[in-house]
């Protein structure tokens, strides 16, 4: 059995899509970025530390654990505290390339010691031109305010993506084709 360590519906969504069975039991893990950690770094610790927290929990079961990270100009950029945080990274997005890195980590119970398999995914996302009007509109909809970076490439916020270099369902919130061979690594 595969546990997703996440409340994500966009990773629900995705892993259902896919044909991937599996139980939803989110981890409650703190999202706080270390001084001095890497992008990458801080993406792989969240995603181990999600996997491991469910893995305690139930032991006799595969656990997917994933975290996603926009960055812009080496920024961070999490999901927006509040609309003036929202309005603050569409700005910085707008007109830009960006990257959106997903660690993902799969804990499987075979391992006696817990070894993780942990791997990342990175997409570079080319956004145009936002007005003012444009992000406050935006804003007003709800959609940006659990999304890292503050927008959703699978909605509204569609019609500013110009292009994308790499896996579409990574900026989702999955990179569902690694998952896939992750788990076919591990299982």
């Amino acid at each position: 059995m595969l546990i997703l360590a996440s409340s994500s519906p966009r990773r629900r969504e995705l892993l259902r899509n896919a044909g991937i069975e599996f139980e939803v039991q989110a981890a409650d893990v703190p999202e706080v970025h270390i001084p001095g950690e890497t992008p990458l770094d801080f993406a792989t610790r969240l995603a181990h530390a999600k996997a491991a927290a469910v893995a305690q929990q139930r032991p006799e079961a595969y656990v997917l654990g994933a975290d996603t990270i926009v960055i812009v100009a080496g920024e961070i950029l999490g999901k927006p505290a509040d609309a003036a945080d929202a309005a603050r990274m569409l700005r910085l997005l707008s007109n830009k390339t960006h990257e959106v890195t997903t660690a993902v980590c799969v804990i499987s119970p075979r391992s006696t010691k817990k070894d993780p398999i942990i791997a990342s995914e990175t997409t570079l996302v080319h956004m145009s031109t936002l007005s003012d009007e444009d992000i406050a509109a935006y804003i007003a909809t709800g959609e940006p305010m659990d999304k890292a970076g503050a927008y959703a490439i699978q909605g509204i916020a569609s019609r500013w993506i110009t292009r994308i270099e790499g896996d579409y369902s990574n900026v989702v919130g999955l990179p569902i084709a690694l998952v896939y061979r992750m788990m076919n690594s591990s299982f």
